[in-house]
């Protein structure tokens, strides 16, 4: 039996910030040069972003023009954008991520209309924070799940780990044909920025944001609508290992993403996707949103009809980057779009740290369809 996406739940933290005021937030701190100030405005202008959320309400605070207020471990009184370091940081991570986990899982669960006591394995990724016992642990003992649940993290993959976390839960219902897997993807983005004039940090600063996703996944329940998990695959590119990197530095997360990776994308995106769909011809892509000017190059590197990535725009305008959690903001918006019909086979693509690609191929069924077996649908357009 194929392994199916029967329910995605996604949650955000209250605090949204709007991109025109946080622009301007940046580009007011202290010490900001006339070059600065220019890549600051251009680099926010460009992002096609309107809207994010983040668990700095802080940040919300000043971005409003209001007060700084909260404890002011980022923003002084004076609406300054302090460098605290990295174990502070980290204790917000820990402080607000299981929550918007559980968030997200417990929405999962209730639109699949399934008892936490059905869970049998949970798969967490999130590349922004690390504890231990971590998001895994807690999100069996926040829903009260089994003591005997199977738990599974997976760490600093970056934005491309939902499918990988997707295919590991699709490995498990192959090996166990009752089981049902709880895919959580949590990332708190926003913890870790921080004042410079480095081009990688202000692009950083003016497209990632926070957002928890959650997918119910099994074969156990053929009768349920969904997205049937078909195949995966991963490819790692001839160039971009330094271009797209997270470490871990003193005073936060490092996060290096220069300006060859949408490049790169754009030169390589064929072979990868070519070798992985064959004769395959998508009906729907959910490519995750790394920035606009990586889905430009997606586009005009698989030569797509120019609204075939209307979801992933809309979900980057809307929320952001917020990493791994984003293309299952997609494949949710995907599996309620009347749209997108009942046999619809959707290809998935995200990138990570290497530069990595990631992909998957997901087919949309009804109960109806359930037993109906998976074929290749052409739209005109597609490509």
């Amino acid at each position: 039996m194929t392994a199916r996406i029967v329910s995605i739940g996604t949650a955000t933290p209250p605090t949204m910030i709007t991109q025109d005021r946080i622009r301007d937030f940046f580009a007011q701190q202290p010490g900001t040069d006339r070059l600065t100030l220019r890549l600051i405005r251009a680099t926010f202008d460009a992002a096609e972003i309107e809207r994010r959320h983040t668990v700095l309400t802080e940040l919300g605070a000043v971005s409003e023009k209001r007060s700084a207020g909260g404890d002011g471990i980022f923003i002084d009184p004076g609406g300054v954008l302090r460098a605290p370091g990295t174990a502070v940081r980290n204790a917000e991570y820990i402080r607000h991520a299981p929550e918007l986990s559980r968030q997200a899982a417990q929405m999962a669960l209730d639109e699949a209309g399934m008892a936490a006591s059905s869970i049998t394995h949970v798969v967490t990724a999130s590349c922004t924070g690390c504890f231990a016992p971590g998001p895994d642990f807690r999100i069996v003992r926040d829903l009260g799940l089994s003591d005997a649940t199977e738990r599974y993290h997976l760490g600093f993959m970056g934005c491309a780990a939902a499918f990988p976390a997707l295919r590991a839960a699709e490995r498990f219902c192959a090996a166990q044909p009752d089981a049902v897997a709880l895919v959580v993807c949590t990332e708190l983005c926003s913890l870790h920025i921080r004042p410079s004039s480095s081009p990688d940090q202000i692009l950083s600063s003016s497209v990632f944001a926070d957002g928890s996703a959650a997918a119910v996944v099994t074969a156990a329940h053929a009768d349920r609508p969904g997205l049937d998990l078909e195949r995966f695959a991963t490819t790692l590119t001839s160039q971009g290992e330094s271009d797209m990197a997270w470490t871990i530095g003193d005073d936060g997360f490092e996060m290096v993403l220069t300006g060859e990776v949408p490049r790169i994308i754009g030169r390589e995106i064929r072979g990868a996707v070519d070798a992985f769909l064959g004769n395959t011809v998508p009906t729907a892509w959910a490519v995750h949103p790394g920035g606009r000017s990586i889905l430009d190059r997606v586009q005009a590197g698989l030569d797509l009809a120019p609204d075939a990535l209307a979801t992933s725009r809309s979900v980057l305008r809307d929320y952001g980057n917020m990493s791994s959690a984003t293309v299952m903001f997609i494949l949710r918006e995907m599996l309620h779009d009347d749209a997108v019909d009942p046999g619809a086979t959707i290809a998935g693509l995200a990138f990570g740290p290497g530069l990595t690609v990631e992909s998957a191929l997901l087919t949309k069924r009804t109960a109806a369809l359930a037993s109906a077996p998976p074929h290749d649908r052409h739209l005109a357009g597609a490509r």
